[in-house]
């Protein structure tokens, strides 16, 4: 009588090199990406011979080359904007708020919209600049 031996069985295939890669690419991503808000639109900030580092966290408004307005990414009227930045200010009255125009941008759509930031009681206005590189 002859038995029959059980099939060999592979062992099971391991996921965990897997793993490492999928939290390695992650990790590599969250590094190199910006975690600001970007603008709906483009926007090359002006350049710079002097400044600092720019803060993080608050609120980011952007300014378009032909006035455009985007709160954190989003798109909005002036008026909404000022609306929503009324409340971000009320519940934190020292919200940071970077403003980054694009350097075509007129002045006449940075400023009246400073002046009106301000007016809102926003403590700390951070123009966003491109350092120039020597």
């Amino acid at each position: 009588m002859k038995l029959a031996r059980r099939p060999r069985r592979l062992p099971p295939e391991t996921i965990i090199p897997l793993i490492d890669v999928v939290f390695f690419l992650l990790i590599f991503f969250m590094l190199i990406g910006r975690m600001d808000a970007t603008a709906p639109f483009a926007v090359y900030p002006a350049f710079s011979t002097t400044g600092t580092e720019m803060p993080g966290g608050g609120a980011t408004l952007s300014i378009g080359a032909q006035g455009e307005l985007a709160l954190n990414g989003a798109e909005a009227a002036s008026d909404s904007l000022l609306g929503q930045l009324t409340v971000s200010l009320a519940d934190d009255p020292n919200l940071l708020v970077r403003i980054n125009a694009h350097q075509d941008a007129d002045l006449a759509h940075v400023l009246p919209l400073m002046a009106k930031i301000e007016a809102l009681g926003a403590r700390d206005l951070v123009l966003v600049v491109t350092p120039e590189m020597p």
